[in-house]
Formats: C-alpha cells, sequence, structure tokens
C-alpha cells in the first residue's frame, strides 16, 4: 500500500510540474572594437528571449567566430544576470580575434561583405538545464575594416 501511494504522489509531482520551454538566444550585433596589430577586439550583442513563467539565471557565457569554417575569434564572460519570466535581457561580450587569420579569411572573400558563424553557450544556473548552446550565421560588412 505504501509503494502505491508513493507512485501516485510520484505521478502527481510529474504531471504537476510546471513545462519548461526552451529560451531563445540570438546574436543581435557585431561590432569591432580596436585592437592592435596581433590582436582585434569585437563587441558580440545577445539577446535571452525567456518563453517561460518563472525567471532564467544566467552565470555566464562562452563564445567563438569563425569565418570561411576557420575559428578566428573566442571569449568568455562570467557576467551574471537573470532573464524576468516571459522577458528578454540584452547583453554583450568581448571576444578577442587572431588578425593575421582573419585578414588572410577577409582577404579570400568577395565582395563587400563577410560571412561568419557565432557558436557557444550560456551556462544556466537551472537544476534541468545547464546549457543553454547557440548558433547563428550572419554577414558582416567590410565597409567598417577599411
Amino acid at each position: 500500500m505504501l509503494r502505491h501511494l508513493a507512485f501516485v504522489l510520484l505521478l502527481c509531482a510529474a504531471g504537476c510540474a510546471p513545462k519548461f520551454e526552451r529560451p531563445n538566444l540570438a546574436v543581435t550585433g557585431i561590432e569591432m572594437r580596436g585592437g592592435n596589430l596581433l590582436q582585434q577586439k569585437f563587441l558580440v550583442k545577445f539577446q535571452v528571449q525567456n518563453p517561460n513563467q518563472r525567471a532564467l539565471p544566467v552565470n555566464g557565457l562562452h563564445a567563438e567566430l569563425s569565418v570561411a569554417g576557420e575559428r578566428i575569434a573566442s571569449g568568455v564572460s562570467n557576467q551574471s544576470f537573470v532573464v524576468p519570466p516571459m522577458g528578454q535581457k540584452d547583453f554583450d561580450i568581448t571576444i578577442t580575434a587572431n588578425v593575421a587569420l582573419a585578414l588572410l579569411k577577409l582577404s579570400s572573400q568577395p565582395g563587400d561583405s563577410i560571412d561568419y558563424q557565432v557558436t557557444g553557450a550560456a551556462d544556466l544556473d537551472l537544476p534541468f538545464m545547464h546549457d543553454l548552446p547557440f548558433h547563428q550565421t550572419g554577414s558582416l560588412s567590410l565597409k567598417q575594416f577599411h
């Protein structure tokens, strides 16, 4: 009898648990922020949208920037923030690029823009989901490099 009661309570708890929808993480912009002959810094802007009824605590983020399939930049942030329930939060991270590799890739790209991809993950402070991976592609104007 005790087993049956425990089983019924477990089923009720599982059925009563609130549904969690995966948050959306998107790159909203990339800006060159200076540097020197060996390194270039980019500010990558993100937006997290939380479609859930509970807050989404984020502990940090790591990201990589690739051009023509080659990783040219990476960065990490331990900036913590909370995305409100049914809300969104903008944040950014500075990543450092290998300019020699970036220039080589830029010189091989025809036209006025270069295709890129940003990948990485946000570190969530949730018991059932620790990483929120992201992958986004886009195009960056080469005019800002002249």
